[in-house]
C-alpha cells in the first residue's frame, strides 16, 4: 500500500475523483476554479474530493497567490494496474484452461 494514509481503490471508487483524475491528467497542472466548473457542484464538494485524491497520493497541489493548483501524480494508480495485471493473467489462464477443455471434448 502506498505511504499516504488513504488507500487508492477507495479514492477511486467515486466517479467524481475518477473524473478529476482524468482532468488533471489531460493538462499539466489546474486552479481549483477550473476543476470546479467542470462539475455541478460547489468549489467545497469538489475540494473535499482533491483532499481524497490528495491523502491517496494522486493530486498534489500547490499555492500560486490566492489560488490553489493541482496536478496529477499517476505513479499509485501502479497499485491498481498491478492487481488488474494478476487477474488479469489469471482470467487468461482459466480461458486457456477452458478451452482446453472444449478441445479435448470434441475429439
Amino acid at each position: 500500500m502506498n505511504e499516504n494514509n488513504r488507500d487508492v481503490f477507495d479514492a477511486i471508487a467515486d466517479p467524481t475523483r475518477r473524473r478529476l483524475i482524468r482532468l488533471l491528467a489531460e493538462a499539466d497542472e489546474l486552479p481549483l476554479h477550473e476543476l470546479t466548473a467542470q462539475f455541478q457542484m460547489g468549489r467545497t464538494a469538489v475540494s473535499k474530493h482533491l483532499t481524497i485524491l490528495k491523502e491517496a497520493g494522486l493530486v498534489v497541489d500547490r499555492k500560486v497567490g490566492r489560488e490553489t493548483r493541482f496536478r496529477l501524480n499517476a505513479s499509485p494508480l501502479r497499485e491498481i494496474q498491478d492487481w488488474v495485471a494478476f487477474y488479469s493473467k489469471f482470467w487468461s489462464m482459466n480461458m486457456l484452461r477452458l478451452n482446453q477443455l472444449f478441445e479435448e471434448e470434441e475429439e
